[in-house]
């Protein structure tokens, strides 16, 4: 495996920018760690403004996280587990009256099986998904949020989304 060179925030800000992929377009997410990024049209959420995708308009971000493993976090943890991914158990929760989504408890909150296949499938129609392999991802995390803004960050976070994404995950945390 090819080691992840170390980027800048302005760097890594601009390597998330590069290149959106469709989720039915993921084998090109490498093994390596680095930070990643969610992107939807502006009508997903449209109370919870985020920037602009700096080449699609059409897009703007939602969300950025880090992993160790950016095939392992994005393949096995956002597009399949609510117990193992922030962003699923946000989206969730900002679904949770509007959409039905049902929980239950094991050593968490996780959705019942058929809304995390139901998830995935909103998932795969709505995002996007970008990704920057970086050695050291937790060094410019949080200048990329504060740069950014993503709406569903809470960490670095502020502003009013920051309250409605809070409300969101007590409602699913609690809907169990």
């Amino acid at each position: 495996m090819v080691q992840p060179i170390a980027l800048d925030p302005d760097a890594t800000l601009a390597a998330l920018s590069d290149t959106c992929h469709a989720l039915n377009d993921l084998a090109a997410v490498p093994a390596s760690s680095g930070l990643y990024a969610w992107w939807a049209p502006p009508a997903v959420f449209e109370g919870l403004p985020g920037p602009a995708h700096p080449h699609t308009a059409d897009f703007r971000l939602l969300y950025v996280g880090i992993a160790a493993n950016l095939r392992r976090r994005i393949l096995r943890d956002h597009l399949r587990r609510s117990g193992r991914s922030t962003l699923r158990r946000t989206l969730a929760g900002l679904m949770l009256d509007t959409d039905g989504y049902q929980t239950h408890r094991t050593d968490r909150v996780v959705l019942v099986p058929g809304d995390e296949v139901r998830l995935t499938a909103w998932m795969q129609t709505h995002l996007l998904v970008s990704w920057c392999p970086h050695p050291a991802p937790c060094d410019v995390e949080a200048a990329v949020i504060e740069r950014w803004a993503p709406p569903l960050n809470v960490t670095h976070a502020s502003g009013p989304a920051r309250d409605i994404v809070a409300a969101a995950r007590h409602a699913y945390n609690t809907s169990a």
